[in-house]
Formats: C-alpha cells, sequence, structure tokens
C-alpha cells in the first residue's frame, strides 16, 4: 500500500499550480474570463510588505496576464478571532488604497466586501450541509486559531471560517486561487463541497467546476523579531511607515553576533530573512547580496534592507499619498465592485436554488 505524505501532497499541488500557471501564460492574449481568479484579506489593520511581496504584487501581474480578478475584503471575518470589528470602516478604507496604489485596475479587477453581498453569505447555508464537524474541526487554521486562544471558546464563525472562504471562491466560479503552502487544506474543502454539492443537489451535474491552487514562489517570511510575521505582534514594516519608520523598524530587527553576512537559512534564519527581504525588492539573489555585503556585519545588511524596501516602495508610497486625496473614488470604486460582485453573486444563488429544488 502507498501511504502519501504531506510532502508528496504539496509536491503534486506544486506539479498542477506550474501547469495553471503555463496556461494562464498561453491565454494571456485570448479570453479574459476563462481563468476567474479570486483571492482577499481581512480588514484588521494596514498590509505590510509580507502581503507586498507575496500577495499584492502577485495579483496585479495575474491582472495584467488578463486573468479576471476579483478581491474580497473580508470585513465579516474579522469576528471570527475577536470580540469586535475595531476601525473597521478606515481599515477597509486603507487596503483599498493600497491595492490601488500597487497597481490593481479597478476597471479589471473586482473589489468587494464581505458584508455588501448578502447572497454570497446565504450560499453557507447548504454549503454547511456538505461538511462534518470533524472536517471543520481538523482544519489547519481552526486548530491553530484554537490552540493560541488560551482557553477561550470556539466560536461559530471560527469553526465554519473554511466554509465561508469556500462560499468566497464558489460564488464567483474562481477556477484560480493564489495560496501558500498552509492554505492547501483550505482549498482542499472547497474543492470537496463543489464535488458533493454537485454529486448530492445537481445529480451530477457541473454547477460548480472545482478551483484550482496557484502557489506563490515568494518564501515565508519572519517578522523583524524572529517571530512570526503579525500585524498584532508590531514585528512587522507597514506600506505606509514613511522611510524613516521604515529605517527605525530595521535598525531594531534581531539579527546575531557574527561579524561576516551570510546566508544560512536553517543555522541564521534572522539574518537570512532580512537577506530575504531586500533580494525580494532588490530582485537579486539572497546568497549573492550576502557574498557582497560580506564582514560589513549587521550594521551593513541593515543599511542594504532599508534601501532595498524604501527604494522599492518609493512608487507605491507616492501613489498613495495622491490616491488619499481623493477619498470619493475609493468609495465609488467599493460601490462598483460591491454592484458587480452582488449581481454575480445573485445568479449563483438563484442556480443553486433552482437545482436544489427551491425555485419559486
Amino acid at each position: 500500500m502507498t501511504i502519501t505524505t504531506e510532502r508528496d501532497t504539496y509536491a503534486a499541488a506544486l506539479a498542477a499550480s506550474d501547469r495553471l500557471d503555463a496556461l494562464i501564460d498561453a491565454n494571456a492574449a485570448q479570453d479574459r474570463t476563462r481563468f476567474r481568479m479570486l483571492t482577499g484579506d481581512r480588514p484588521t489593520g494596514p498590509l505590510h510588505i509580507g502581503h507586498y511581496l507575496a500577495s499584492l504584487r502577485n495579483r496585479v501581474r495575474l491582472q495584467d496576464r488578463r486573468v479576471e480578478t476579483f478581491v474580497v475584503i473580508a470585513d465579516y471575518q474579522v469576528l471570527t478571532d475577536r470580540d469586535s470589528v475595531g476601525r473597521i470602516g478606515a481599515n477597509v478604507h486603507g487596503l483599498v488604497l493600497d491595492y490601488l496604489a500597487a497597481g490593481l485596475d479597478p476597471t479589471r479587477t473586482t473589489i468587494f466586501t464581505h458584508s455588501a453581498v448578502p447572497a454570497l453569505n446565504q450560499l453557507m447555508l447548504p454549503f454547511l450541509a456538505l461538511v462534518t464537524d470533524a472536517e471543520l474541526r481538523r482544519n489547519p487554521t481552526v486548530k491553530d486559531e484554537l490552540a493560541l486562544s488560551g482557553g477561550r471558546p470556539l466560536s461559530g464563525l471560527l469553526l465554519t471560517y473554511p466554509v465561508h472562504q469556500a462560499a468566497d471562491i464558489l460564488f464567483c466560479h474562481a477556477r484560480v486561487v493564489p495560496v501558500g503552502r498552509d492554505q492547501l487544506p483550505h482549498l482542499e474543502l472547497t474543492r470537496a463541497i463543489a464535488r458533493r454539492f454537485n454529486t448530492r443537489y445537481a445529480t451530477g451535474q457541473r454547477v460548480f467546476a472545482e478551483p484550482e491552487a496557484l502557489l506563490g514562489d515568494v518564501p515565508l517570511l519572519m517578522g523583524l523579531d524572529g517571530t512570526k510575521m503579525s500585524k498584532s505582534k508590531g514585528n512587522v514594516i507597514n506600506l505606509r511607515d514613511t522611510a524613516d519608520e521604515t529605517a527605525a523598524r530595521i535598525r531594531m530587527a534581531r539579527t546575531d553576533s557574527e561579524l561576516r553576512v551570510t546566508y544560512e537559512p536553517r543555522r541564521r534564519p534572522e539574518v537570512a530573512n532580512l537577506l530575504t527581504i531586500a533580494a525580494l525588492f532588490r530582485g537579486e539573489s539572497p546568497a549573492l547580496l550576502a557574498e557582497a555585503i560580506g564582514d560589513g556585519g549587521a550594521r551593513r545588511l541593515k543599511q542594504v534592507v532599508t534601501e532595498a524596501v524604501n527604494e522599492g516602495l518609493a512608487g507605491h508610497r507616492a501613489r498613495l499619498a495622491e490616491l488619499a486625496r481623493d477619498p470619493g473614488h475609493v468609495t465609488q470604486v467599493l460601490r462598483e465592485g460591491n454592484a458587480r460582485a452582488v449581481a454575480l453573486a445573485e445568479q449563483t444563488l438563484s442556480t443553486v436554488r433552482a437545482v436544489m429544488g427551491m425555485g419559486h
């Protein structure tokens, strides 16, 4: 009997992702609607360089390759692991500004919020009937959040978080879903929900296609303190930080006592992380960057990282400042994006209701 390991599963997902990426390239000059992508963020605070390097730049790249792009601002999901929504209106506004400054074009990318699309959220009801309590509790995100809760009771919204994500993806019939390695189980559950809906309610007809994972090529970045990058820990460089604020944050970054700078991710993870950040902004190899710094030590390393980040974000920050002068533009972008999402969600819900014999 062959035993499939997590490594085997990831290798298969990576190969499938490479094939999908090649198909997108081959289709770039043809039908824009053939590949529809769904991605998004929770509006819990400012976006940081981790979002920019791993996600925002890739969204713009796909948009520019004629992928029909949907970006959900998951405002309802803010409540999955906290008691209040905080400054959610300001956070939503800030996300849209960063999207536009990064290069997302609202004429080609639909930007919308969960709370503005009732039909999307209504899809959760039939989808919840297709999953078990055990499947939800096995989900890595649910397990991790529960472990970090300090004994706090598991909310129903957090438990069903993977199903809400499935509704996000399936309401617009997205084919492409950019994910990291840790998010593959979320997408697999979405694929299972699509299959089960087709089998149980649609007698085998394909109402929902199974979405495919597009794995990113940016390595997982740590925060400046050497732990997981997190807005709540304050160990990040926010996109809206000034050049001076960025320099101050990087000066406080954790390194080690060795003078010579080398790229050794396992032995020197903090140094390797800073090298990776600089290399991603400069489009260089972190190993070659380490050689160039040589005996310059931590001080020179931090100078190089500061220059790379500030130069890399200069254009983004300039566009952000210009966009911020017209708050009405953000309101209009959301109004138009919400309207497009509502129309599509209502169409999908109507189909679902008809297939389930609920149309009247």
